[in-house]
């Protein structure tokens, strides 16, 4: 992480160097006191930071429209909620995202997620709660060299059939509640509780008289799953840092987090099973006079330690707390009994508008994911699944720097995908 640290800084100390030969800045004739330094720069900070009220709840209300490839066209409402529970000086903002959206394959999804900070940031709470009334293809297992590595011998699809996937309907429930307390300033410690249940399981393409099996079912059967339904109820124990200067948009400070869950029988598990996630996030300002201009940097690991994990269950893209990776492909696109994600993303100020030229912004990103299939010995970083993209910044609420994105990513074969969203992607 050291080495993968410093690349990101020479890259970013590359980008500042870019940025500040493009033209010297006009100096004032008269000499700088510290006296008249000090009073500019209050008058600088009075003019570009705002106003920022303890417990204002800083609502962004915007109609959901936009086109994915689990999903097809999506519509509906999406809402980022914003609040500071103590003083911003010493209280970091919570944020939570909701959204009620319908699509073209006849989806229904609610979902509210977030993470809150109580008083000089004694606790942070984490909350993912979700309701799919359903439907996505799956690919099999593991991250394939062509894209479509599945279980030897299982499906007899065509390739063609391969890349659109396996479909599957389902009723989707999602419960997660940790709760972290401060033991050193940006260092938490703590728990969670969390609820998974897949439920009304339809393989489209399963068709058992015919002998045609899909790779949801053949999994299922080998380890002891219902391929009609199952749930994974575990607890979990994480510690956590933070130093992000903003929920919604950092423009500084980093993040890890590792947790290691346990998913037990006796709890309500179909089997027990364990699991452990590290993440970690980075963000690197390109220019002091820009401090929008910054380099983002995100990684994870989901680790299955013990035990099976439901198919459904298994870690996959877009499947995180706020289901931001791999943009570019489909929800679920790669899935595994491991997983290893990364993301690079280059966030920029446009300034088009001369009065307020932090209004639009752009991004350029790139991610790549691995995943296993212990079943047909693919190995994590046997393989790898790339994609990249780029995308639109408007700045809907400067108190908070509340961004409205819209992404197109393409993935490994070209395909392409329109993302909508609040808030930037981590």
């Amino acid at each position: 992480m050291k080495t993968i640290r410093l690349m990101l800084l020479a890259l970013a100390l590359g980008f500042t160097g870019a940025v500040g030969a493009q033209s010297p800045p006009i100096q004032d004739m008269q000499e700088v006191t510290p006296e008249i330094a000090k009073e500019r720069d209050e008058a600088q900070k009075a003019a570009t930071v705002p106003d920022i009220k303890v417990g204002k709840l800083y609502f962004a209300p915007i109609p959901a429209l936009a086109s994915n490839p689990a999903f097809g066209f999506i519509y509906g409402v999406a809402a980022s909620g914003s609040m500071y529970l103590g003083d911003p000086e010493t209280t970091k903002m919570s944020n939570a995202l909701a959204s009620v959206t319908y699509t073209t394959k006849n989806q229904l999804m609610m979902v509210v997620r977030g993470n809150v900070y109580t008083n000089e940031n004694k606790w942070m709470l984490q909350s993912d709660y979700r309701f799919f009334d359903s439907s996505q293809p799956t690919f099999g297992l593991g991250t394939g060299a062509d894209g479509n590595t599945l279980q030897p011998g299982v499906s007899p699809f065509d390739d063609k059939d391969l890349y659109e996937g396996e479909g599957m309907d389902f009723n989707f429930y999602r419960m997660h509640q940790s709760a972290l307390k401060q033991v050193k300033p940006s260092f938490y410690l703590g728990g969670g509780i969390h609820f998974d249940r897949f439920a009304n399981i339809d393989d489209n393409l399963l068709d058992i008289e015919n002998g045609i099996y899909t790779n949801h079912y053949v999994y299922s059967m080998k380890h002891g799953f219902d391929p009609t339904g199952y749930s994974l109820v575990g607890v979990s124990a994480s510690a956590l840092y933070d130093t992000r200067d903003n929920m919604a948009n950092p423009y500084t400070g980093r993040f890890a987090n590792i947790s290691y869950k346990y998913n037990a029988d006796f709890l309500g598990s179909d089997q027990s099973s364990s699991t452990l996630w590290m993440e970690y996030r980075d963000y690197f300002s390109v220019n002091k006079d820009v401090p929008r201009n910054v380099i983002a940097f995100w990684t994870y690991a989901n680790v299955t330690t013990h035990g099976n994990l439901p198919y459904m269950l298994m870690p996959a893209t877009a499947w995180d707390q706020m289901g931001r990776s791999g943009r570019g492909y489909a929800q679920g696109r790669w899935r595994g009994d491991d997983m290893f994600y990364a993301e690079l993303e280059y966030r920029f100020r446009l300034p088009l508008l001369a009065k307020n030229p932090d209004f639009f912004g752009g991004v350029v990103f790139a991610n790549t994911t691995s995943t296993s299939a212990r079943d047909a010995d693919v190995k994590l970083f046997d393989n790898w699944a790339h994609a990249f993209g780029v995308g639109l910044r408007i700045q809907i609420q400067k108190a908070t720097r509340t961004n409205l994105g819209i992404d197109y990513a393409w993935d490994h074969n070209g395909n392409g995908a329109l993302y909508l969203n609040l808030t930037e992607y981590f």
